[in-house]
């Protein structure tokens, strides 16, 4: 019924699921680093000039040149590159890049020096020998690695602000849309319906508890305390509670924890849910659902675990509770990555009949 292991979708083809660097390859990219680039040239024109008043027309030109066909095809090459930057990690990503400018620097700054001294030279002078200006040389690079880091640092942080704005709202459309499933809704108004004759008390606190969840799920603060996460997690298992009888038990082991921790909201309920939607329902004596909830000096760590029904490889009717699983596992995770970055994470494991799910969270208040 489910993997020993969960895993992300695959990166959509046409775009790279975490881009490392800003696109490079759009026209208003490239306009802003040709400007940036003119700029940098008219200061070191200005610097090599000893000021305005002797300012070098021709040098302009020429450091111009140097710097714009560097520039130019660093951008081409970390265009081009996009994708596999993408999938690497972070260290080797920004290696990589930073690498690749100063060796296209370097290459194109030997073969300016060819250009503009050696073949000018051989083309004027029958016997003219041509030397490598090697502290020229040095000088481009040390401008280069300078600036290639800032600009480069500058592009990450540009695109790690965009990566998190584009998880963070969708994340939150596709928690919007399926943190409360129709089906729960449908049992939840039947239950209601059938104990207002016979139980109004029980059916007044279902109302109750639904309208909490509801509340939680159209609220705006993306953070909530543990203690309001665990309660809106308590009242959806009330709701289940009723519907399900003794086929539900729940074992709650709750350590010492800081009940003020901030978490995402509504990111347990999903998981019990599934717990409950894949695991327990399906069972036809039911099962007990494990929420272990402890905290030490570093992290928030949260483990669910549930049974779940063993099924045959060749046996197919599983794969849509699957796929639905899947997304809810990657739904939270990428909220996760969203507010805490790489210091969450995220893991389930299956084995032997038993579904886990692993949460650790850095300590935030």
């Amino acid at each position: 019924m489910m993997t020993t292991r969960d895993k992300p979708p695959a990166p959509d083809a046409a775009e790279p699921a975490n881009p490392f660097l800003a696109d490079l390859c759009s026209s208003q990219s490239v306009f802003l680093l040709v400007l940036v680039a003119e700029l940098l040239a008219v200061l070191l024109t200005i610097s090599a000039s000893s000021g305005l008043q002797h300012f070098n027309w021709d040098k302009l030109a020429l450091i111009s040149v140097q710097i714009q066909w560097v520039v130019l095809f660093s951008a081409i090459a970390l265009c081009r590159l996009r994708f596999w930057l993408g999938r690497q990690s972070h260290l080797r990503a920004g290696c990589t890049s930073y690498a690749l400018v100063l060796g296209i620097t370097l290459v194109l700054s030997s073969a300016g020096q060819w250009i503009i001294y050696g073949f000018s030279g051989l083309a004027l002078v029958d016997d003219y020998h041509f030397e490598f200006n090697g502290w020229q040389l040095l000088n481009n690079m040390v401008i280069a690695a300078i600036l290639a880091g800032i600009l480069l640092r500058y592009l990450y942080l540009q695109q790690q602000l965009r990566n998190q704005q584009q998880a963070e709202m969708h994340a939150r459309i596709q928690a919007l849309q399926s943190r409360i499933r129709p089906h729960f809704l449908f049992n939840s108004m039947n239950s209601i319906a059938s104990l207002i004759a016979t139980d109004p008390d029980t059916a007044e606190r279902v109302v109750e508890d639904l309208s909490e969840l509801f509340r939680a799920s159209l609220a705006e603060p993306s953070l909530i305390p543990l203690e309001r996460e665990l309660s809106l997690c308590k009242h959806y298992l009330d709701i289940e509670q009723l519907r399900l009888g003794k086929r539900l038990q729940v074992d709650w082991q709750i350590s010492e924890c800081n009940p003020q921790l901030k978490i995402p909201s509504l990111m347990l309920q999903p998981l019990v849910e599934n717990a409950i939607f894949h695991g327990v329902e399906p069972l036809p004596r039911g099962g007990n659902i494990t929420i272990k909830v402890s905290q030490n000096d570093k992290q928030l760590s949260i483990v669910i675990s549930n049974p779940y029904l063993l099924v045959k490889k060749n046996q197919h009717n599983s794969e849509p509770a699957q796929r639905h699983n899947r997304m809810a596992l990657d739904n939270i995770r990428r909220r996760l990555t969203a507010h805490f970055g790489a210091a969450a994470r995220l893991s389930s494991s299956a084995e032997n009949g038993v579904f886990t799910t692993y949460i650790f969270c850095p300590l935030t208040q």
